[in-house]
């Protein structure tokens, strides 16, 4: 194991790259994947849940599990647990990784400028047309 990190599938607003450095994580290689089986919303945060009908993208990257709990401990990130999922990269290797899950997630509408630190990031990391619109539809009507 490199340096005993372990892979992780990041989704929400930790697919932006300044966000995870925010929180102390500056990954040397970051790879695009997508999680089959969940679905992604955003009521205020990211999180994902069981779907027979969708696919979350995200990307891959390596981290310590010290980096880990700093990063998923800052205040505004709520309680998340780690459970291990199988993603797969846009080449189609699977990849047996760790995806934090809130298992009590609190409901409330998304802030925008919330969604648009996903938004931004999905565009430049090259997801789907589609999946963009989806995580478009969580920004709050004006």
């Amino acid at each position: 194991m490199e340096s005993g990190r372990v892979s992780v599938f990041f989704y929400g607003s930790f697919i932006n790259l300044k966000v995870l450095e925010e929180g102390g994580l500056h990954p040397e290689k970051v790879e695009v994947a997508r999680l089959s089986g969940y679905d992604i919303r955003i009521r205020p945060l990211a999180n994902v849940e069981a779907s027979s009908q969708h696919c979350v993208y995200g990307i891959l990257c390596r981290a310590t599990h010290a980096q880990l709990s700093r990063l998923y401990g800052q205040d505004w990130v709520g309680d998340y647990l780690p459970y291990p999922v199988l993603a797969e990269t846009l080449e189609g290797k699977l990849a047996p990784a760790l995806c934090y899950i809130a298992p009590s997630p609190k409901l409330s509408q998304a802030a925008d400028d919330y969604v648009g630190r996903i938004v931004d990031p999905a565009r430049e990391h090259g997801f789907p047309d589609w999946y963009i619109e989806r995580l478009e539809s969580f920004r709050p009507a004006s």
